[in-house]
């Protein structure tokens, strides 16, 4: 087995959509009123599900786990943040120095965490 899509509740996919597209830089591949998808990578996808429409229903919602990106330099964390403020999006933690790098965390409109960080070297 090897996973290949990752799924999230949300309760708007249009508007959850508008986030990723900005954020990925891309378009959704699939889109309907309840459901949205993007190409992560060439093998990953990540789905947008309406929460009022998931099978079998759930009552878990965003925040309770990350999506990572990861990017090649320090300034592309910076560039990063910059472009969330400027779309007004929340910046949850500031560019930050951690043990496994340096990193910063927004949030979509759903409150599901995307960390961008670059690894530490060595």
């Amino acid at each position: 087995m090897q996973p290949d899509c990752l799924i999230l509740y949300v309760n708007s996919p249009a508007e959850s959509a508008l986030f990723y597209r900005a954020l990925l830089g891309r378009e959704a591949v699939e889109q309907s009123p309840n459901f949205a998808m993007f190409m992560l990578n060439d093998k990953t996808m990540l789905g947008l599900w309406a929460a009022h429409d998931v099978q079998p229903a759930s009552s878990l919602r965003g925040g309770g786990a990350e999506i990572g990106i990861t990017v090649g330099s320090e300034a592309e964390v910076d560039a990063a943040v910059a472009v969330w403020k400027a779309a007004g999006w929340p910046v949850l933690q500031a560019p930050t120095a951690l043990d496994f790098g340096y990193t910063a965390v927004t949030a979509d409109p759903d409150g599901h965490r995307v960390r961008v960080f670059r690894p530490t070297q060595g």
